[in-house]
């Protein structure tokens, strides 16, 4: 039920990002989410790729340090309160988003979230038991 996404540190310089995406590119690797954080000095590049262990490869060796996190992508219900009926139920139970972002393709009725968690396990049991979909990584890759 869990994904992994790669986090991308790189400088917050004209060319770094075309950089990061140009070395997916030449590989073959597909982007499918993203999140860009920034500070004044550098950024976080966070993404849901369709090969995690060939982006992590091909990016160390072009120098970028790049790390694997456990992320949770979960479908949301998209009508008004959707977001915030998940959101109630961790709250609930004391589980803190920190951070999360939108997904480039919809399921269904529904759109989709990625989301770190503090909790992991605890949040897709949660999620999974209030009848939410949590979607496995392999979906989330090939989507």
């Amino acid at each position: 039920m869990k994904a992994e996404q790669i986090s991308i540190f790189m400088e917050n310089r004209p060319g770094a990002l075309e950089q990061a995406t140009r070395v997916l590119k030449d590989a073959g690797i597909n982007i499918r989410a993203l999140s860009l954080a920034d500070t004044s000095d550098f950024g976080i590049l966070r993404l849901i790729v369709n090969d995690v262990e060939k982006a992590k490869e091909v990016l160390k060796a072009s120098g970028f340090t790049v790390r694997r996190t456990e992320v949770v992508a979960v479908e949301v219900p998209d009508r008004p309160g959707g977001l915030h009926s998940i959101l109630e139920s961790l709250s609930k139970e004391n589980v803190n988003v920190e951070y999360m972002y939108a997904y480039v393709e919809r399921s269904g009725e529904n759109a989709i979230i990625i989301f770190r968690f503090d909790q992991t396990d605890a949040a897709i049991r949660i999620l999974t038991q209030k009848g939410f979909t949590v979607l496995p990584g392999d979906k989330v890759y090939s989507l």
